[in-house]
């Protein structure tokens, strides 16, 4: 019998939890599985899509403490007991405290392991003159010490007692890449520095999970549809010239009539990253009749990164919402097992919308409260299987990246 409906998806998921995760863990096996990757969701009357997947999340302050105490556990796991000193390598954006509440938690959440942890930074531009260290402060008022480092015979110091790295967690999704050669560097790594948006494509990841779907499905005899949204590529477009417009507005079109009449498409950067470089069409006429001010946004992303490769990706409506707000949930997974998430909902878009943008609000999705008190364990198995697939995906993407 074929899976055909998302109610029936639901209930074998549930029904099948331990095939279904037995057949990811193989997929999984002796592969470079990122530390951590998070995959943003959205669910609608019809079906689940993973709709981005991020390598280098942040976030961690939006999980619940419940969520962070299993961080800490499956962070435990993935580490191991060889490693003594962590290093979490930063974005430059320290003036964003939001982004030092993230910083905080995830540090906290690997020292509960019992493990040292060090923040730093290779940017000498964010540190005062001569000094090799500076105190911040969250925007929950937490303390965030970063240290400048530097390499040395191959591996990573840090100037406070001359400590090497041992482990280096990368926090730095590298819109802007770092100028080391990464190649030469023996610290153990991850996720892949390779991975950055100066290299990394969106298209690229959506192609992997296209096929880990296709696996995935033909093995369990699921409906490949319930699982994915639609999506099409365009290369060589130049918005602020206008090249490769036309041929975006017919690979709208074409996408369009792939799905029903009420859907909308997103034009998505295939390089965006921080919710940059999307915008929502109903058809390839709006591609055309853009005006400047949308072309720019569309044009250059985060640190003035090009946009010229662009992902067409099939609407899916959400039907959660949390307070009246239409809602997506975002899913944290360390070493490819789901830890937790969050809800991203949004004060002035509609369900069919961006909701990873201006008005954007956050609540605590806290799965290991679903887990202890057993309501609504099916929606958590079947978005950890997302989670888990789209991170399966991200690995086959990192192997077809590096193959060139």
């Amino acid at each position: 019998m074929t899976v055909s409906t998302k109610e029936q998806l639901d209930e074998f998921i549930i029904t099948n939890w331990i095939d279904v995760n037995n057949y990811i863990d193989k997929k999984m096996n002796g592969k470079n599985i990122p530390f951590y990757t998070s995959v943003d969701i959205r669910e609608s009357k019809t079906k689940y899509a993973a709709i981005d997947n991020n390598l280098y999340p942040a976030g961690f302050n939006n999980l619940c403490l419940l969520d962070l105490d299993a961080t800490t556990k499956q962070i435990n796991k993935t580490i191991g007991s060889d490693f003594k000193n962590i290093g979490i390598l930063l974005e430059s954006n320290t003036k964003n405290k939001h982004y030092l509440d993230n910083v905080f938690f995830l540090s906290k959440s690997i020292k509960d392991t019992g493990k040292n942890v060090y923040l730093i930074s290779f940017d000498t531009e964010i540190f005062h003159e001569k000094e090799k260290a500076i105190k911040l402060e969250s925007h929950s008022k937490f303390p965030v010490e970063i240290f400048l480092a530097k390499t040395e015979n191959n591996h990573i110091h840090i100037p406070k007692g001359d400590i090497a790295i041992d482990f280096l967690v990368i926090n730095n999704d590298q819109s802007a890449p770092i100028s080391l050669d990464w190649s030469s560097i023996k610290t153990k790594m991850s996720p892949s520095p390779e991975m950055g948006w100066y290299k990394r494509q969106k298209i690229k990841h959506f192609e992997a999970y296209q096929k880990i779907i296709s696996e995935f499905c033909k093995e369990f005899k699921v409906n490949e549809n319930l699982l994915q949204a639609k999506f099409k590529s365009v290369h060589h477009v130049d918005f602020s010239t206008k090249d490769g417009l036309e041929e975006l507005a017919n690979q709208v079109d074409s996408l369009k009539s792939c799905i029903t009449e009420d859907q909308k498409v997103f034009i998505k950067a295939s390089k965006g990253t921080y919710g940059m470089g999307i915008h929502v069409v109903t058809n390839g006429e709006e591609v055309l009749q853009l005006n400047r001010k949308k072309r720019n946004k569309l044009d250059i992303g985060k640190n003035k990164i090009k946009f010229t490769d662009v992902l067409i990706q099939e609407g899916v409506e959400t039907i959660i919402s949390y307070d009246g707000m239409p809602a997506e949930v975002t899913i944290y997974l360390i070493g490819g097992q789901s830890v937790g998430g969050f809800m991203r909902a949004n004060t002035i878009k509609d369900s069919n919308e961006n909701l990873n943008s201006k008005g954007m609000v956050f609540k605590k999705f806290c799965i290991s409260e679903i887990r202890q008190n057993r309501d609504d364990v099916m929606k958590e198995a079947v978005y950890s299987t997302i989670g888990r697939l789209s991170c399966l995906a991200s690995i086959l993407e990192h192997e077809t990246t590096i193959r060139g």
